[in-house]
């Protein structure tokens, strides 16, 4: 029940619960205090409100923006507990007294520096901003100064209006002594922390404080642009959701021959960036943008179809790909938008054919196949189990942007499926993961994954207890117990190389958007401890429970590969999750969620021709868990798996990043041929102008000859 209260609050915890409830409650409580009067009432109820808002603050629950829009908001809940500190001085016969009219006084005095600190707040923030950000770009000509300490801007607001606990602690202390001097050190108190806060935030309007205006900004990011000279672009803008869209492609643009060079569009995406030595730049104008000196890029690469696209696609110069974010059979994969690149690249024939049969106007000599270099980390499979315990991967994608009951099994076949594999005659070990866009759109698809994911995590519970693994649970205790502290070990170091570094991380958290612009530079030894603390972190988080044990991965952490990596075989929907793990050549299964039986099913996608098909009820796991633990005598869809795997994702020679790198060399020499074909053309055109005199006015004609003459 509490679970359900938690979801329904959009709460992330029963603390937070508990919070909102006591806020709730304690200001009719204060307000009854003031009325009857009782002081002791008074002071616990104020004190458990303060307490309450500071958890939820620091908590950044959802609930304090929920508060704002119904028009309960920060200064609203403290001016409301104020007025009743002075409902409660009039009712204890105090309303003719100088601390009545002092502590009017004083708390509209308070209240008039909300203004001026609330603007300088703001005006601070506002002259730091950069009109673009980013990484691994030297931008040490602009000379950006350091940032106010954090602690003067993070949580402004509510620092502010807590310095009245001063006034408020000293008035209900004067009421209970007599002595009201108690009353007017405290207001003095909370009237001088309040402008020194005021105070401490102006010498950061100074112009030597501020970052570079503008026209200075992209001026030096123009200089260095010049001087980098980039070639091949990575373009990126989508939701803080789509992230992963892009950061799939920052290992196969750090490989790509020439100078790669990433350009964001959003600010919100910079801090889900994942650690990258490649240049990237984020640029929220689109008038900056197309004013960028772009001029020595031949090849742009796009990892989503979406509006903004258009700001780089109207560059002539350059030749416009698209990459997309994945290889599935989902419409997005034949979106009629693509035919306005100058290329589709797809991983193998599967996708070529796909456009063919859409018919959506990509041409067949506008396609190429380039392999899928981000598959590289995906080992292949033994062909049996590694452990006692076989593990299955549920991944179900997301339930769309429209109610299509094919969209995702979540809905229809999820509870289904999990409720099988954890009740399996053989047992398995579960991992769930589902896609990051699950349940932002569909509240039901959001319940049944909170259903699921309770499922799992009570599943895993029991097996704690369970008497089968009793021996290997005590004898893998020790190792365990020493993986849990070397993930905390590896994160706390994570945490310190973000700081340094950018992107995510409490080291990061304590830089603003344009210091991490000026120190965020590629740095070769800290990015090979980047990669070898992922990859320690990685083989830590799987040894810190036992390989019987049920699992949920909701975060972006373990990587999907790295799942499929764990996994012996998996059950997902149609997207690109399911092409992917045929590279793995391990058994999977696909959901038929739109019921349209097993053979029509196979002719709509290509990626389940060598998979189980499950119906809703999911009554063919058992084939699934037959191919899994059973070996080749009980898998007999392996040989198709190959063939699938070939004809999706291309050959395994030569690798996919050199068909990749391939493929951007081709069509930068067509880039190239095309600007210095146009170059002779509106050479020629000019000249053939310039000496027809009947394309001229009479005057211009004798100007013409004597400057030739």
């Amino acid at each position: 029940m509490i679970s359900t209260a938690i979801r329904l609050a959009r709460v992330g915890s029963g603390s937070e619960l508990a919070a909102a409830a006591l806020l709730g409650l304690g200001y009719p409580c204060i307000m009854l205090a003031a009325l009857i009067p009782n002081l002791w009432f008074f002071a616990a109820g104020a004190a458990v409100t303060y307490l309450a808002d500071q958890h939820l603050h620091q908590r950044g629950s959802y609930l304090i923006n929920r508060l704002g829009k119904v028009r309960a908001g920060l200064p609203i809940r403290f001016l409301v507990r104020q007025l009743l500190l002075i409902l409660l001085l009039a009712r204890m016969q105090l309303a003719e007294e100088t601390i009545f009219y002092l502590t009017i006084a004083g708390l509209l005095l308070f209240y008039a520096l909300q203004a001026p600190h609330g603007a300088l707040v703001t005006l601070v923030r506002l002259r730091r901003r950069m009109p673009v950000v980013t990484r691994n770009i030297d931008l040490g000509m602009l000379r950006i100064p350091g940032a106010p300490p954090r602690r003067l801007l993070n949580r402004s607001g509510e620092k502010m209006l807590h310095l009245d606990i001063f006034a408020m602690a000293g008035i209900l202390i004067a009421i209970r002594t007599g002595v009201n001097a108690f009353g007017y050190v405290g207001l003095g108190i909370t009237l001088v922390l309040a402008i020194a806060y005021v105070t401490a935030l102006l010498p950061y309007l100074r112009a030597n404080r501020r970052v570079p205006k503008v026209d200075t900004v992209l001026a030096g990011v123009d200089s260095w642009l010049g001087d980098y000279r980039p070639t091949t672009v990575l373009y990126f803008s989508g939701s803080r959701e789509s992230a992963y869209q892009v950061n799939m492609w920052l290992d196969t643009m750090k490989q790509v021959e020439g100078k790669p060079l990433i350009v964001l569009r959003e600010r919100h995406i910079v801090p889900q960036l994942a650690p990258t030595s490649v240049p990237v730049i984020c640029v929220p104008s689109a008038t900056h943008l197309m004013n960028m000196d772009l001029s020595t890029v031949r090849v742009a690469l796009y990892a989503a179809n979406v509006g903004k696209n258009i700001h780089m696609l109207r560059i002539p110069t350059m030749k416009h790909v698209f990459i997309g974010h994945g290889d599935s059979d989902k419409v997005a994969s034949i979106n009629p938008f693509s035919k306005v690149y100058d290329e589709v690249w797809s991983a193998g024939r599967a996708g070529r054919d796909r456009y063919a049969l859409a018919d959506v106007g990509v041409r067949d000599e506008d396609i190429a196949e380039v392999g899928r270099p981000q598959l590289a980390p995906i080992e292949p499979w033994s062909g049996a189990p590694v452990r006692p315990v076989p593990t299955v991967l549920y991944a179900p994608t997301w339930e769309g942007w429209d109610d299509n009951p094919g969209n995702t099994s979540i809905l229809l076949a999820g509870e289904n499926i999990v409720r099988r594999l954890l009740e399996a005659e053989q047992p398995v070990r579960v991992v769930y993961k589902p896609h990051p866009f699950t349940g932002t759109r569909s509240p039901q698809a959001k319940a049944v994954h909170a259903r699921i994911t309770a499922m799992v995590e009570t599943a895993a519970a029991g097996r704690l207890t369970d008497a089968r693994w009793a021996k290997e649970r005590a004898a893998l205790e020790p190792e365990q117990t020493a993986a849990r502290a070397e993930l905390t070990r590896i994160g706390s170091r994570l945490g310190e190389l973000a700081g340094n570094g950018g992107g995510k991380g409490s080291g990061a958290s304590r830089k603003d958007e344009a210091e991490l612009s000026r120190d965020a530079l590629a740095d070769p030894v800290r990015e090979a401890e980047l990669a070898k603390l992922k990859s320690e972190w990685n083989a830590a988080y799987w040894r810190s429970f036992g390989w019987w044990e049920h699992r949920v991965v909701a975060g972006a952490e373990p990587h999907l590969y790295d799942c499929f990596n764990e996994a012996d075989g998996m059950v997902s929907d149609i997207s690109s999750v399911v092409s992917d793990f045929i590279a793995s050549g391990k058994p999977y299964a696909v959901t038929d969620s739109a019921e349209l039986g097993v053979e029509e099913f196979k002719q709509q996608n290509t990626a389940v021709r060598a998979a189980v098909i499950l119906s809703n009820s999911a009554v063919q796991l058992d084939e699934l868990l037959g191919a899994v633990t059973g070996g080749a005598s009980a898998d007999p869809l392996a040989d198709a798996r190959l063939e699938l795997k070939a004809y999706l994702l291309g050959p395994d020679e030569p690798a996919s990043i050199v068909q990749f790198n391939d493929a951007v060399r081709t069509l930068a020499a067509k880039s190239e041929a095309r600007n210095q074909g146009v170059a002779q053309r509106v050479g020629v055109e000019v000249a053939v102008t310039a000496a027809d005199p009947s394309d001229s006015a009479p005057e211009s004609s004798g100007l013409d000859s004597t400057v030739a003459g």
